[in-house]
């Protein structure tokens, strides 16, 4: 008896470690000093998936493919960018009608994915409320690290991103990427990664919900502000 509950208070510990555990931010990228210029930036939950708004000028300007594919979206200041399955992701059809595709994409591993960009004519600020909208400034290297991030998830092995989807009567293209969706490696996971690469820490387990990468931008904002930057 003591044996086995020995194990099971190992598992339990174990399993807090992981859920608990997180990976840490880079100092030389986040907080991006008061006194440099940044990059304005902005994330975006709707709930249940989130989504990063970037503006367009500094996308274009560094160049490369995700560059070049910014360049020929429709007109907008900021583009949105979020990731997701190759298919219930793009589908816009009611819920309901996707049950069976969503547990699909949930529970068979290897699934197609996409990179969404989506340009929008107005600043996300004036268009989202503030309970589902975060908003933070990165460095330039913050933001080169990020871009850099997004950009290596594109499918590039033609040498630009390929166009999976379009939805007609809508802005927002999508990307192949050469990731895959599942229950292990889902949206919100993929945007806290982005994060992550801009310099901020993440609890990459608890990400499989959006709540905690609004959690994790909060916890950057603090530490920026205990910073004084």
């Amino acid at each position: 008896m003591g044996g086995r509950r020995f194990i099971l208070a190992a598992l339990v510990g174990a399993a807090a470690a992981v859920w608990t555990w997180t990976a840490p931010g880079d100092p030389a990228l986040w907080p991006a000093p008061a006194d440099q210029p940044g990059v304005e930036a902005s994330l975006l939950d709707n709930g249940f998936h989130t989504d990063l708004a970037l503006p367009r000028a500094v996308l274009e300007t560094r160049g490369g493919p995700l560059a070049e594919a910014v360049r020929g979206l429709p007109p907008g200041d900021w583009i949105l960018i979020g990731w997701g399955d190759a298919r219930f992701y793009v589908d816009q059809s009611p819920i309901s009608d996707r049950l069976p595709d969503g547990a699909r994409a949930f529970f068979r591993p290897g699934n197609p994915s996409v990179v969404m960009l989506d340009p929008a004519q107005r600043n996300p600020r004036e268009l989202y409320a503030e309970d589902g909208r975060r908003d933070f400034r990165l460095s330039p290297a913050g933001f080169e690290a990020m871009a850099a991030h997004i950009e290596a998830s594109l499918d590039l092995s033609s040498g630009a991103a390929r166009l999976a989807a379009a939805r007609p009567g809508d802005d927002a293209r999508f990307f192949a990427s050469r990731e895959h969706f599942w229950i292990g490696r889902l949206c919100n996971h993929w945007t806290a990664d982005v994060l992550n690469a801009g310099g901020m820490s993440i609890r990459p387990f608890r990400a499989i919900v959006s709540s905690e990468v609004v959690a994790t931008v909060d916890r950057a904002n603090a530490q920026r502000e205990r910073a004084g930057s």
